[in-house]
């Protein structure tokens, strides 16, 4: 088992090139009325956009243990304050990305920890339209927003 194996670009069914090669992983996570952003540095693919933590998966993981490592990596978080709630898959055919819907409790911290991000931010969910989105994030935020919703429920 190779360590981390997941790192590579695949082309997609869908006429498009994604980065992982046995798919990606990455976790929305809710606190409150909040979601936590990661704004992506201008360097890296589709920068200079807001998105969730999340990255290749390698093949030994599972979908929740790369979308943490990610956050880890990424963020700082500490993911014994988080709890998995769902998972939400965009399906590509011979690639997928799969985002972890989370809990997080209210002393969860995070802050950016490389130079693949500028920022990381707790968003409230109806002003997350407002920023400048990463394309395939903005594509599935309705679905998610849907989601993250009825887990709330009314305020």
């Amino acid at each position: 088992m190779v360590a981390r194996d997941g790192d590579g670009w695949v082309q997609c069914e869908c006429g498009n090139k994604h980065w992982g090669l046995h798919g990606a992983a990455g976790i929305l996570i809710l606190r409150g009325h909040e979601i936590l952003l990661q704004h992506r540095a201008p360097w890296v693919h589709n920068g200079d956009t807001w998105g969730i933590p999340g990255g290749a998966r390698d093949s030994h993981e599972s979908v929740e243990q790369g979308a943490l490592r990610e956050a880890v990596e990424e963020t700082g978080i500490d993911p014994t304050l988080v709890t998995a709630l769902e998972t939400f898959t965009d399906e590509h055919g011979n690639w997928r990305y799969d985002t972890v819907i989370a809990r997080a409790s209210e002393t969860l911290v995070a802050h950016e920890l490389n130079d693949e991000s500028h920022e990381v931010r707790w968003v409230a969910i109806e002003h997350v339209e407002s920023l400048t989105l990463h394309p395939s994030f903005a594509q599935s935020w309705p679905q998610l927003k849907e989601i993250l919703n009825n887990l709330i429920g009314p305020r």
